[in-house]
């Protein structure tokens, strides 16, 4: 009877023990992925990028008349409408990165966690050769009137960045930037449909991403 009793005693402290040891690994993974990678995207900055790219894409073509069609291997737009079309695309980029640096910002104090650790630095590192070389290609293009080759440019270095950099955030990112390149391929092949494509990879995939991410993660 002494024995089974002293069974039971062992086989209880060392299911206890066993959860223990569970408990701990569980917790040293959450913590070496919280060092290796920045998990304070927001989904909302996400939502809102989208937003500002719809809103941005409808002024691009209802308010400055730009038709990808009509410009793709000429000079169609007037000087003052490519000034206009600039201004306008900078204008969404720096609303949509003070979205996202804000919201970043505002979950990693919520999480006790510092904004600009290894981690982030380690996906701007990564994020910042292929958004680089797009800038530099844009401005080629720009210089040669290839106007309507722009948007997928845009698209396909974006996703390029995404991907590279996926391995430093959310795992979803690297699908996100697929989902990119493959519009920004499309928008190549069929550049009369390149800002509809542009507005959908950069608005809508952005909104539906970031609810996902949000839904998921941060709720």
């Amino acid at each position: 009877m002494g024995n089974v009793i002293n069974f039971e005693i062992k086989s209880t402290f060392s299911m206890k023990d066993t959860q223990d040891y569970l408990r701990d690994i569980t917790e040293i993974r959450s913590m070496m992925e919280r060092s290796s990678k920045f998990l304070s995207l927001s989904g909302w900055a996400g939502v809102l990028a989208g937003v500002y790219a719809l809103a941005g894409a409808y002024i691009a073509y209802g308010i400055f008349n730009f038709i990808p069609d009509g410009s793709i291997y000429g000079s169609a737009l007037q000087p003052g409408e490519l000034t206009n079309l600039i201004i306008l695309a900078f204008i969404v980029l720096a609303l949509a990165l003070g979205s996202a640096i804000f919201l970043s910002y505002r979950n990693a104090v919520k999480k006790g966690e510092v904004v600009w650790n290894p981690a982030s630095r380690m996906l701007m590192t990564d994020m910042i050769v292929p958004l680089g070389s797009g800038g530099l290609l844009i401005i080629i293009l720009l210089s040669h009137s290839l106007i309507g080759l722009i948007p997928a440019t845009m698209l396909i270095f974006y996703g390029l960045s995404l991907f590279n950099a996926s391995k430093y955030t959310f795992g979803e990112v690297r699908y996100l930037g697929l989902i990119q390149i493959v519009l920004g391929l499309a928008a190549a092949v069929y550049p009369e449909y390149s800002l509809i494509l542009w507005a959908l990879g950069f608005g809508a995939v952005h909104i539906i991403y970031g609810i996902f991410l949000h839904y998921r993660y941060q709720r």
